[in-house]
């Protein structure tokens, strides 16, 4: 179809929405559907406070989709009056026979049989065609917008509210296979037609589907990670493998519903290949070494791990990374790689619990039999140290206290004491346990001396053998 034969078809139905939109009856119904929507947005005005008030009612909770439909919904009150008004007005204007049905408009020979049928039919209408066509596309729209805000890219459920309901205004005036004939325009390769229909078409379904796919998929993820009998790496796992399977799964259908060979894709494979090999090699590197940290169980949400200067608790694992929450809020976002590669301290591997040290000094006039044992009171007066496991295992054990060295100026000691809450926090914990051992020495008088050096003088300076510095 050329240039010619599409402005042949635009002039034809211009002929046809001339003599429509002249008519007197016509006009009178444009009149009326202006009034209804000014009616509509005055009783939205009125109604749709106290419904978004009683809807505040309900308890949504766990259901974020539903919740927006639900909150679009009551926001466009305005079109749902409006359709309601139309329907009315239409019934009430066939039940008393007005308008009369429109007489033929002439119009000049189309160019197809499709497109001289298409407009023939348009030239024919009843009169109230103009209030049920505005009735139907309202009504469309209402539903199409509140279903797009399922979608929580606002880029993509607008584009899908256009598409559908150009879609549904086409089927309902009547030009749809016009629309489809036009847009059909293109060439042949092998068994598929490329044309902007075909583009549409596959664009549409497959983000469709991709969309779909996405959904289920958050769906039962949220069910799996509820399954307290699996581990929290094999929950994230599952739930991975599924996403994946899931999208792959659309993409074939999409290609296949749309009659493209997927054997034909097979001749890209060298060229992807090549592509993964030196443009994606980090992100495969990062996939292929997430799955390994999932399968192997060596990290799993709720750690507490370090790695290089970086000491927090991981809060979820990704396709290409792990993120990591420190003690001062801070997200770090770090590749798989980097788990699989360097050293990491996982401080929860096998149990939550954790062995501390901490270092002091006292005075070389103190008893350190009592020191000792006042260090270990003290530690164990700390809410966070843990003197015993519930399952009577061997560790941890209470605090303990060791005399380690004769330092110049004291006798210095290491106090040692297990905890099982790791991700809240190591530092705190040591300042905490040496405040106590600190209140506990100053209360028995026990002193923590400065550095301090003593020099002895073995023969005395002879008399008047200085010069006077003056």
């Amino acid at each position: 179809m050329d240039w010619a034969q599409i402005t042949s078809i635009i002039s034809g139905y211009g002929q046809v929405a001339w003599g429509y939109f002249s008519s007197p009856a016509v006009l009178i119904q444009l009149g009326m559907i202006g009034a209804l929507f000014l009616l509509a947005l005055v009783a939205s005005w009125r109604v749709e406070p106290r419904l978004l008030k009683w809807a505040e009612g309900f308890d949504l909770t766990g259901m974020p989709l539903l919740s927006r439909v639900l909150v679009e919904f009551l926001s466009r009150l305005e079109w749902l009056f409006f359709v309601v008004l139309l329907t009315v007005a239409y019934l009430v204007t066939v039940a008393l026979g007005w308008p009369p049905e429109a007489l033929p408009a002439d119009v000049s020979p189309a160019i197809t049989p499709t497109v001289d049928a298409a407009v023939a039919a348009a030239s024919r209408v009843e009169g109230g065609y103009l209030l049920y066509s505005a009735m139907v596309l309202s009504a469309a729209w209402l539903v199409i917008h509140a279903v797009s805000h399922l979608s929580q890219s606002r880029t993509i459920g607008l584009a899908f509210a256009l598409i559908a309901w150009a879609y549904v205004a086409a089927v309902v005036l009547g030009v749809a296979d016009v629309a489809t004939e036009i847009l059909d325009a293109g060439f042949d390769i092998g068994t598929f037609r490329l044309s902007l229909l075909s583009v549409l078409q596959v664009v549409f379904l497959l983000g469709g589907l991709l969309w779909l796919s996405a959904v289920v998929g958050n769906f039962l993820d949220r069910r799996i990670q509820k399954i307290e009998d699996m581990t929290p790496s094999l929950r994230v796992l599952i739930g991975k493998i599924l996403r994946i399977a899931l999208i792959v799964v659309a993409a074939m259908i999409a290609l296949s519903g749309m009659g493209i060979d997927l054997t034909a894709l097979t001749i890209f494979s060298g060229a992807v290949g090549v592509g993964i090999g030196f443009g994606l090699q980090k992100v495969v590197s990062n996939f292929i070494s997430g799955i390994i940290i999932l399968m192997d169980h060596s990290i799993k949400p709720g750690d507490t791990v370090t790695l290089g200067e970086t000491f927090g608790w991981i809060r979820e694992l990704r396709a290409r990374f792990v993120s990591v929450i420190t003690r001062d809020g801070r997200e770090f976002l770090i590749p798989n790689e980097d788990f699989i590669t360097t050293e990491v301290v996982n401080w929860s591997f096998s149990d939550k619990f954790v062995r501390l040290d901490v270092l002091f000094g006292v005075a070389y006039d103190s008893d350190p039999h009592e020191v000792e044992r006042i260090a270990v009171e003290a530690a164990a007066s700390v809410d966070r140290v843990v003197e015993r496991r519930p399952d009577g295992r061997k560790h941890p054990r209470p605090p303990v206290c060791w005399l380690t060295g004769f330092g110049e100026s004291s006798l210095e000691f290491k106090l040692r004491f297990w905890i099982d809450d790791p991700q809240e926090g190591t530092t705190n914990i040591r300042g905490k346990v040496l405040l106590a051992v600190w209140d506990a020495f100053k209360k028995n008088g026990i002193r923590i001396p400065y550095p301090h050096r003593e020099i002895i003088m073995r023969s005395g300076i002879p008399a008047g053998s200085g010069k006077d510095p003056g």
